[in-house]
């Protein structure tokens, strides 16, 4: 079965966390779930920038319940912080770790580990580690990671996690998005293990128009615009974020993008298709085991 925007069901009394919400992808998961009534808090880094997003939401014909939350996904003080201030509303039903870097120059944040591991992993493996606690109170919550169909071809080198051996951007791209799925696979095993009512599950939204290409320098754009017409716009691209948060038959530890041409687009989303190493137990446990040691997070769940 396929989904699209008109099988999003009402989201009223819900409340929603979307990182990276200030543009592209995250901006329309935010403006889908408010859409249907859910209270969101836009998790970015630049306060202004969330808050024209907030005010572009706004401009819509519906009333929107929305709020800026601060984040760094690339300090773990900032993370910690984040979570704390979230923990104080009044619930938190669905997660959505949406935000990420895409092929920096090198550059490195928790631990010494470089640029796009530490934000588009470890900084959300704290985050979710973090609110998991929120997402149980009121039963049923959900989270739900962004990967990317870079994660086909990767693999994790637990030797170079800072590249000081060396630095390739679209390998060290690919390694954080299947970083992405692994942890969503091996969180909500966890989750099943323990009784937990929280699921957790994994998206991709194909290959879709975005600002994560401003580091492609002058073409970034030029990139970004063909994309949006010849496969998925940010808001064809939101669709698989939407479908794993909200969609009553999406089941944990599942994966979700566009349904069309190879995944790389379409106006319908479903289940997608994961990696041999995106579904290797054993490296999802030694990567959690990674995390934890790194971000100084554990989220105290036992391997199923």
């Amino acid at each position: 079965m396929t989904f699209a925007y008109s099988d999003i069901p009402e989201q009223t009394g819900r409340t929603a966390i979307v990182t990276g919400a200030n543009t592209g992808i995250g901006l329309e998961i935010a403006r889908g779930l408010a859409r249907k009534g859910a209270r969101v808090l836009l998790a970015c880094r630049d306060a202004d920038k969330a808050n024209e997003a907030i005010e572009d939401i706004r401009s819509g014909p519906e009333r929107a319940d929305l709020a800026f939350l601060h984040l760094d996904l690339a300090n773990i003080a900032s993370v910690r912080q984040a979570a704390e201030e979230a923990s104080h509303e009044e619930r938190i039903d669905l997660l959505i770790d949406n935000a990420g870097v895409m092929m920096p120059p090198l550059d490195h944040a928790t631990a010494g580990c470089e640029l796009q591991f530490a934000v588009n992993h470890l900084g959300h493996f704290a985050f979710t580690s973090l609110l998991l606690h929120k997402l149980e109170q009121d039963g049923g919550g959900r989270v739900v990671v962004q990967s990317s169909l870079a994660h086909r071809g990767a693999g994790i080198d637990f030797d170079n996690l800072d590249a000081a051996k060396g630095y390739s951007k679209t390998q060290f791209y690919g390694q954080s998005k299947l970083a992405n799925l692994l942890f969503a696979k091996e969180l909500d095993r966890r989750l099943r293990a323990s009784g937990s009512s929280v699921s957790a599950m994994a998206c991709h939204p194909g290959i879709a128009q975005t600002e994560i290409t401003r580091h492609f320098g002058p073409l970034g754009s030029v990139f970004g615009s063909v994309v949006g017409l010849a496969l998925n716009s940010a808001a064809d691209g939101a669709l698989p974020a939407l479908q794993a948060a909200t969609d009553p038959a999406a089941e944990g530890g599942e994966y979700y993008g566009p349904y069309g041409l190879r995944e790389m687009s379409g106006k319908r989303s479903g289940r997608a298709i994961a990696s041999t190493k995106a579904r290797d137990e054993a490296l999802a446990k030694r990567l959690w085991d990674r995390s934890v040691e790194l971000t100084g997070v554990d989220p105290d769940l036992a391997p199923a």
